[in-house]
């Protein structure tokens, strides 16, 4: 499956200036998700950080495969448009600026999932170059609030 832009909002919640993908090559619901985001000269961030030496921050490249991995569970039967929350994140590497012109290619996938809780794990490129990495856990409440005691 792919997904344009218009398609990506179907799916979730963020909205611009917060959505930090812009396309996906493929989705494999409750696998993976790979697609990119082209960092535009007049984004938002680049204005206000760091204005002489412009880059994307580390924990928005970060939630840019927070945003491509969650597509991959709301993609799932039932999924759509719901909320996903991140609430872990672990072994973060910030290896290089990702800077105004430059396409962060994002590849994710989950390696666990159970009862609404994922264990994923995410890398930007750019220019076949690591830029980033992280290991993190999503939650979708609406799923996990099914098997809370009542």
């Amino acid at each position: 499956m792919k997904l344009n832009k218009k398609e990506i909002l179907e799916y979730q919640q963020n909205r611009s200036p917060y959505l930090m993908i812009d396309f996906v090559d493929e989705v494999i619901p409750g696998k993976s998700a790979k697609g990119y985001k082209d960092l535009l000269e007049d984004e938002w961030f680049f204005k206000v950080h760091w204005p002489k030496d412009p880059n994307m921050p580390g924990m928005l490249q970060i939630e840019a495969l927070v945003q491509m991995c969650a597509l991959s569970l709301f993609t799932l039967p039932g999924n759509k448009g719901k909320l996903v929350y991140l609430i872990s994140a672990d072994k973060i590497k910030l290896k290089r600026k990702v800077i105004p012109k430059d396409r962060l290619i994002i590849e994710t996938k989950i390696n666990a999932y159970n009862r609404g809780i994922a264990k994923c794990e995410g890398l930007g490129k750019v220019n076949d170059k690591l830029a980033c990495s992280a290991e993190f856990d999503l939650v979708l409440p609406s799923v996990i609030n099914n098997y809370k005691k009542k």
